[in-house]
């Protein structure tokens, strides 16, 4: 189960030539999403040989490897991990018995959803990001946007296949869909909020990948743990590839970074406006671009109580991050989490059932991995000298989904009226001209070794490859 067949149509791990239905099923269904990938991939990319790399099996030690592809040619499949024969479901009501192989009738329509919503959110970010390629600020950086891309679109395919093995007609229609919405469109979009929100420019790529994919790592991690062993097995493969996704936003952002500090340096000054004349951008457009990212991507979590968390727990369907080496019972029947209040014009921590809070718990456990790249770009700050520190706004900031979305709260956490957090939201939240002042930067730079002056160079090339490496050929 560890290597993968590429002699197939469709390559796999699972032996899908011994299913003959199945197979006609996604061979029916693959020519649907190459249109999708001509018509909502990469705009003008489908002639381009590209570096990208390859998963060859799901064993961690050695699982891929590199060369040139063109995008619509890229072998798509559908890869899990191997199977534990003993494996067990580890939380929730079923805590104990062996992991379900095919879908429990009474959890059929509470699995799907989970399924739907997840691979919805992989098509939805490539769309997203259809026209960056336009604008690149490197060869390098024009080829990890296009790994990603790639990436996305495999882990579609994990869920389609889930879908059409697992849930029948139900199923093939479910993963129709899925080619159907839109992100951004106004009659038909994509399901999470945050896949409808425009990714304009690098630097809100650069965001997207480090807070949104990071959102996809913890989602996952959940759903590695499902009783559902099918699942488990395809998201933690996806993981390995997730990985990927979040560096190329930790060290993009770093790298802007960077650059900003050395013309900072040059011209010992930290006034934005001089710093943008130089064609750089000013720390605090970096965190108000920060502020959104993380604001917007939180609510992905769901409300800070959920009746839906706790039946998706108690059910084994989906976990907690790391649930097997946490140190409780795995049931929760008497555990307790604080989620936050607003008693009397201030937030105020409440003790409700942790089964009900679970959604919070996730997030919570988000934040804390959120805080360590921030921490990260710090140093590269504190190592330029200069005396301004990122940070991470109030978990009540800016959000749209739960408790705390009816009110208007700081990036410090101070809960204010609406009229006056109005006034304030320009020094908080990316502005229309901070937005075009970042467009205005944008310009396709793809001469190999050269990068725009907006941002840095990498410390290093792709496996093991010089920075200017050429990583892409335009032919």
């Amino acid at each position: 189960m560890s290597s993968i067949n590429y002699t197939d149509k469709i390559p796999n791990n699972v032996n899908l030539s011994q299913d003959k239905t199945l197979q006609r099923a996604l061979e029916h269904w693959q020519p649907n999403y190459r249109k999708w990938w001509n018509d909502m991939g990469p705009d003008g990319s489908q002639d381009f040989d590209v570096y990208l790399r390859t998963a060859t099996s799901v064993d961690p030690k050695g699982w891929a490897s590199f060369g040139y592809v063109k995008m619509p040619d890229y072998r798509w499949g559908i890869f899990l991990n191997p199977r534990d024969a003993d494996r067990q479901v580890n939380f929730g009501e079923h805590k104990g018995e062996k992991a379900w192989q095919d879908v429990p009738g009474e959890h059929r329509a509470n699995l799907r959803r989970i399924i739907v919503t997840q691979g919805d959110t992989e098509p939805a970010s490539v769309e997203q990001q259809r026209h960056l390629g336009l604008t690149a600020p490197s060869m390098y950086d024009l080829r990890n946007l296009f790994q990603v891309n790639v990436e996305e679109g495999r882990h579609l395919w994990a869920m389609v296949y889930l879908l059409h093995k697992h849930f029948g007609r139900d199923g093939r229609e479910e993963a129709e869909a899925l080619l159907e919405r839109n992100s951004g469109d106004e009659d038909n979009p994509r399901i999470l909020a945050a896949f409808n929100e425009k990714t304009p420019d690098w630097l809100a790529f650069y965001m997207f990948t480090y807070f949104t994919d990071r959102d996809g790592k913890f989602q996952l991690c959940a759903l590695a743990e499902s009783g559902f062993d099918p699942l488990a097995r395809t998201t933690k493969f996806m993981l390995t590839e997730e990985a990927h996704h979040m560096f190329v936003g930790e060290s993009g952002v770093s790298r802007v970074i960077q650059r900003t500090c050395e013309v900072m340096n040059q011209l010992k000054t930290d006034d934005p406006a001089r710093l943008r004349e130089a064609g750089v951008i000013d720390l605090e457009t970096l965190q108000r671009y920060l502020n959104f990212h993380f604001s917007v991507t939180i609510d992905l979590f769901g409300a800070d109580e959920s009746s839906n968390a706790a039946t998706f727990y108690n059910t084994g369907l989906k976990g907690r991050y790391e649930e097997t080496k946490r140190d409780d019972d795995h049931k929760l029947y008497d555990r307790t989490y604080n989620v936050l209040v607003v008693q009397d014009g201030r937030l105020v921590e409440r003790s409700v059932p942790m089964l009900n809070a679970l959604n919070e718990v996730l997030r919570d456990d988000y934040i804390k991995d959120s805080v360590g790249g921030i921490n990260r770009w710090n140093k590269v700050i504190e190592k330029a000298g200069i005396p301004f520190r990122l940070k991470v706004p109030h978990k009540a900031f800016n959000r749209r989904i739960g408790t705390l979305s009816v009110v208007s709260v700081s990036p410090e956490g101070q809960v204010m009226p609406e009229a006056e957090w109005v006034r304030h939201e320009r020094e908080w939240l990316p502005t229309a001209e901070d937005r075009a002042f970042v467009a205005s930067l944008m310009g396709r730079v793809v001469e190999p070794g050269k990068f725009a002056n907006w941002i840095a160079p990498p410390a290093m090339g792709i496996n093991r490859q010089p920075v200017d490496y050429e990583y892409v050929r335009f032919n």
